[in-house]
């Protein structure tokens, strides 16, 4: 019966149902010798059972209802290959897993559904456990011990604290411009803070309750959310920005461990990116306060510069 049943859900469809012969056939060859009478009986049995088993007459059987169909898979799939915070390497692994819970013809169309263009990816491949280790600790009431990088502008990785373990409770995971963040309570400074997650390692859930618990109460998270992440949107154009070294992260986050950085002099470096060229680009440039410029193409370059000069003439110092 699971053998029948598995070759049900992995070679038959709507589209393409299973003649009873042929059903004895794969049974042989999986080392399974059935009868035609055999196999009525199985498929009625698992009809019992709860399986959607139907019968397109003068075609076969196929497997009809399933866990979850393929348009929910494609949604899936979607979801898991577009975020930003799983790695390449295990969304694919969690796709192929995807792929079993349907036929062999649905998994490749699966396969088309998958590929995004540009989608940056998270490098920290333990990101995916990181997730589950603070829900956990989350859910045990438990504080956690984690180290915390940044990239260089030799896209290395620099420990904050000079490697030092941060201690922290951790509250509640938000997921903004395509990353999860952590918010937690710092009981050395006694401060709500956040954290990236895919920045954080060694994560350990240690035996120490959490603390915090009333700030964390009068806390907005949503109000915390809308002040402290954003997106901007526009025509898409390849800018060189020249940058001081110590914007390296900030360029990191925004663009992706792929993106084109050369080291100019001791203190700064140029960076390649592809931006949605908008007045909120704009703005975030200015909100770097002169540590990022613009350095062309020459229209975009203007643009800031038209930018700021509109900004100018709304303001009036009165003496």
């Amino acid at each position: 019966l699971l053998v029948l049943l598995e070759i049900l859900k992995k070679e038959s469809d709507e589209n393409h149902p299973l003649v009873v012969p042929s059903l004895i056939e794969k049974l042989q060859a999986r080392g399974i010798t059935a009868e035609r009478k055999s196999i009525y009986d199985d498929l009625e049995t698992l009809r019992r059972q709860g399986y959607d088993i139907e019968l397109r007459r003068g075609q076969g059987y196929y497997l009809g209802e399933r866990e979850f169909q393929l348009a929910e898979l494609k949604l899936l799939v979607d979801a898991v290959q577009s975020s930003r915070f799983i790695t390449a390497k295990k969304s694919n692994e969690l796709i192929e897993k995807l792929e079993q819970q349907t036929s062999i013809y649905g998994a490749q169309a699966l396969q088309r559904q998958v590929y995004v263009a540009g989608r940056v990816k998270s490098m920290n491949e333990s990101v995916y456990y990181n997730i589950d280790a603070i829900h956990k600790a989350i859910g045990e009431n438990r504080q956690i011990t984690f180290r915390y990088f940044d990239y260089d502008q030799n896209l290395k990785k620099v420990f904050r604290h000079n490697g030092a373990l941060y201690r922290v409770s951790p509250y509640a995971l938000l997921r903004s411009d395509e990353n999860y963040y952590l918010t937690a309570y710092e009981g050395r400074t006694e401060q709500i803070k956040h954290y990236r997650v895919d920045k954080m390692v060694e994560i350990t859930v240690t035996q120490s309750r959490r603390t915090g618990a009333e700030a964390y109460q009068s806390f907005d998270l949503g109000e915390y959310a809308r002040i402290h992440f954003g997106m901007f949107k526009g025509e898409e154009r390849e800018v060189l920005l020249r940058c001081d070294n110590r914007f390296s992260q900030v360029i990191v986050d925004r663009f992706g461990e792929s993106v084109n950085m050369a080291p100019e002099d001791d203190s700064h470096f140029t960076a390649s990116v592809r931006v949605a060229v908008s007045p909120q680009f704009y703005g975030w440039v200015f909100g770097l306060g002169g540590g990022v410029t613009i350095l062309g193409p020459t229209d975009v370059a203007q643009g800031m510069k038209d930018q700021l000069e509109l900004v100018l003439r709304n303001y009036t110092v009165i003496t």
